[in-house]
């Protein structure tokens, strides 16, 4: 399919999305999301796919969802605009494979919210980060409110939240929002270089892992210990858990087969 708002590239197991309105800063409006919604859907379709990328074009990453869109909603078209963010941020949180946020710039709003939804972040030094729509008399309407607290903790996602204050790379650092702070001009490569590690894993056993995570941090932990028992026993049956064991013994180099 050929997208507007977004392009797609697959290269081997990895597939690169990338958010391309970079005359609005790559903000977020309805066609962004409904084209998103769409590509997700082909991701998860794509079996040979085993890590996704998501980045911005130009200098921004994602500035926020479009004030102009949203500036004219009544309640009711709020909502409606809202659930379409959230259902597509929970559509690529829930992605079977790890999607890595390579956050190029501006991750404001709408932005963070979307990185958040990502597996893991990745910044570049010129990366500005922040949640500061309550400067707008509005909240965070894309399930910021939650994913960020669980990120950094209450403390954190009120004192960002209420200030409406972005923060630098390092600061996101600091905090726990991003894993990786590189220079500009490394992002691409180091990001890419992160996606070749994962592809070059076992598949099953990567997307085991994600679902133990994701499954195991929404329930107690004597549920999240039982689905991680489940989802163990389950790599068991691969060629591929015994591929690697047995190359580890005979000092190879696994080939793994998604199997």
């Amino acid at each position: 399919m050929t997208y507007k708002t977004v392009k797609y590239e697959v290269n081997g197991h990895i597939a690169k999305i990338t958010i391309n309105r970079p005359e609005a800063l790559n903000a977020l409006n309805s066609e962004v999301l409904d084209e998103l919604n769409t590509l997700l859907d082909e991701v998860r379709a794509n079996k040979d796919l085993r890590v996704a990328i998501l980045t911005g074009e130009g200098r921004s990453f994602v500035a926020g969802a479009d004030i102009k869109e949203m500036s004219t909603l009544t309640p009711v078209e709020a909502k409606e605009f809202g659930y379409k963010g959230l259902h597509v941020f929970r559509k690529l949180e829930s992605l079977p494979i790890p999607v890595i946020a390579a956050i190029n710039g501006f991750a404001l709003g709408g932005g963070c919210e979307i990185a958040m939804s990502c597996d893991f972040r990745i910044a570049s030094d010129k990366a500005l980060f922040g949640q500061p729509e309550v400067g707008l008399g509005i909240t965070p309407g894309f399930a910021g409110t939650q994913r960020l607290q669980r990120l950094v903790g209450p403390g954190y996602a009120k004192y960002l939240i209420y200030t409406a204050k972005n923060i630098k790379a390092d600061k996101a650092y600091e905090i726990g929002l991003v894993q990786e702070v590189v220079e500009a001009d490394k992002l691409d490569e180091t990001v890419q270089k992160l996606a070749e590690k994962i592809a070059n894993n076992a598949p099953v056993a990567v997307r085991a892992s994600k679902e133990a995570i994701n499954v195991g941090g929404q329930v107690d932990i004597d549920s999240a210990i039982k689905v991680e028992e489940n989802l163990f026993a389950l790599t068991f049956s691969t060629e591929d858990q015994k591929s690697g064991m047995q190359a580890f013994i005979n000092k190879g180099q696994a080939e793994f087969k998604n199997k």
